[in-house]
């Protein structure tokens, strides 16, 4: 099946050349979301969605706001050491994070009526975080990111080759990045720096790779927003709606290096890319608790959310470096291209994203005044994610590859809270989440005119285990958390049927601290 995508997509080059830049990996990127909020939710692995009472369920089980009684303020930070671990390199990153504040305020109506309490919160939290610096190396056996140029400009004939590569010197000839051209940027970076040539049938060829080297540094998150009214009824029934907003800040700055050869000529060249994504988003949230017994302190919870509705913008721009020998050095080649010399500014595409529902159940229960347990189960099909161009049209290629690479989503969660002294508790928290991409998952930009961004990388499933320590006086409360979340996941620097990944271990530590007053 991989090899008749290939083949259908080298086919399509022509056809739709211009159309595509969302992949199934931008998709995925602004989907689901990782365990953050206040250092309570988090010690306890984000199971709060039936106990309810602490202002990070406002993003999950929006009902559970409705616990509380009274008002709530609080404020969080962390620590995080990204660090992701192969054959070649170990690679790590440090960043401090301000990760959340928020207020609920609570409204007494007494305890004679039905409706009890009508609470109203805001809650400001990262629900992703994206900084994080990677490093590869490979031995490539003579698989050559050149030929993947070369596949895309296979249909061109050779006559378009030679005008490209002639662009600047030749007088008359139409500059290859105008969007009125439409051919793809990667393509014509390679055909330009003299990466992708013409065989003496008129087809356009790659190089054979040697060896090859890639970085990158990710940066920005996920912010959401959140504004949630909530009803207390009998003290046994909890309602809560969230409209939450998300704001998106992702940039990835990347260098790529390859030796290269051809019979007795040979050399290397640096491919260097900048994307940036941005944009904002916006969904809903329905919640429920229910107490069934009056007697017991045993509840559930369920909770469904919207897709969140994205409007995005991508910016993106690329540079290559090349130094080629031939004879055996009789004859150096150089050249330097640079998107950015022939087009103002970055390339912008704006498009819109529809995330997939999500759905909760949760219970909880404490026993006595000392234990509280969680349990929360949340499903989310990320292979029913929807792309569309910014007037509305769906990306029917786009999508039609999002549904064959992507999957549902399972994520459980489990935490335990004992109160060891009367102000003091201790906390333990447990993640799964399953893998959103199927094995035979690849990036495909063969009929892209404009993104230079071939690598991609295929995640599998996560676990994440956590420990708190919680401080409650009568008016001030502090919350001290910490996390593990661990991850393997398969790294490709371009398309090939025989490339062989790059297998990561990918690690974060967290150290989280809430600051809190309930008055």
């Amino acid at each position: 099946m991989k090899t008749v995508r290939y083949i259908a997509l080298a086919c399509l080059s022509l056809l739709s050349a211009g159309t595509m830049a969302q992949t199934q990996y931008d998709a995925t990127r602004l989907t689901g979301s990782e365990l953050n909020g206040t250092a309570r939710f988090v010690g306890m692995g984000g199971a709060m969605g039936a106990l309810g009472a602490d202002i990070s369920t406002i993003g999950t089980n929006p009902a559970g706001i409705g616990l509380f009684r009274s008002n709530d303020i609080s404020t969080s930070l962390s620590w995080n050491s990204f660090s992701t671990n192969n054959d070649a390199f170990d690679t790590s990153r440090n960043r401090m994070s301000f990760d959340q504040i928020g207020f609920v305020y609570a409204y007494k109506f007494g305890n004679e009526t039905s409706l009890r309490y009508v609470n109203f919160g805001f809650n400001y939290h990262k629900s992703k975080n994206f900084n994080r610096e990677f490093n590869s190396a490979a031995n490539l056996g003579g698989l050559s990111q050149t030929q993947q140029m070369a596949n895309m400009m296979s249909s061109f004939p050779a006559s378009t080759l030679d005008d490209i590569y002639d662009y600047g010197d030749v007088e008359g000839l139409p500059n290859p990045y105008a969007p009125s051209a439409t051919y793809p940027y990667l393509g014509v970076m390679g055909v330009r720096s003299g990466l992708v040539g013409v065989n003496a049938a008129g087809q356009a060829i790659g190089w054979y790779g040697d060896t090859n080297a890639y970085w990158s540094r990710e940066r920005g998150g996920l912010e959401d927003y959140d504004f949630n009214i909530s009803l207390n009824v009998k003290d046994r029934m909890y309602f809560g709606f969230t409209l939450g907003f998300t704001n998106v800040d992702y940039t990835r700055d990347t260098y790529y290096t390859e030796d290269i050869y051809d019979g007795p000529h040979d050399g290397y060249y640096e491919l260097e890319n900048y994307y940036r994504q941005t944009g904002v988003g916006v969904d809903m949230k329905l919640g429920a608790i229910f107490r069934p017994i009056e007697d017991s302190p045993f509840r559930f919870g369920v909770a469904i959310h919207t897709p969140k509705w994205f409007d995005l913008t991508e910016r993106y721009t690329a540079r290559t470096v090349s130094h080629l020998s031939y004879d055996s050095g009789a004859e150096i080649f150089d050249a330097t291209e640079a998107i950015y010399d022939y087009v103002d500014g970055d390339n912008l595409r704006d498009y819109r994203l529809t995330t997939p529902w999500k759905f909760n159940v949760s219970a909880g229960t404490t026993i006595g005044n000392a234990v509280a347990v969680g349990a929360e189960y949340e499903y989310q099909d990320y292979s029913t994610s929807n792309l569309e161009y910014d007037d509305g049209y769906e990306m029917t290629d786009q999508n039609s590859y999002i549904d064959e690479d992507l999957k549902g989503v399972h994520t459980l969660r489990l935490g335990l809270e004992a109160r060891v002294a009367p102000q003091f508790s201790l906390r333990v928290g447990y993640n799964f989440t399953s893998a959103p991409f199927k094995t035979t998952a690849y990036k495909a930009l063969y009929n892209d005119d404009m993104r230079t961004d071939v690598e991609f990388e295929n995640i599998f499933k996560r676990n994440t285990v956590t420990a708190g320590l919680g401080y409650r006086g009568s008016y001030f409360y502090a919350d001290l958390a910490y996390k593990y979340d661990l991850y393997k996941s398969d790294f490709y620097e371009f398309s090939a049927e025989e490339l062989a990944p790059c297998k990561n271990d990918n690690n974060r530590h967290q150290v989280l601290l809430t600051l809190g007053v309930r008055f």
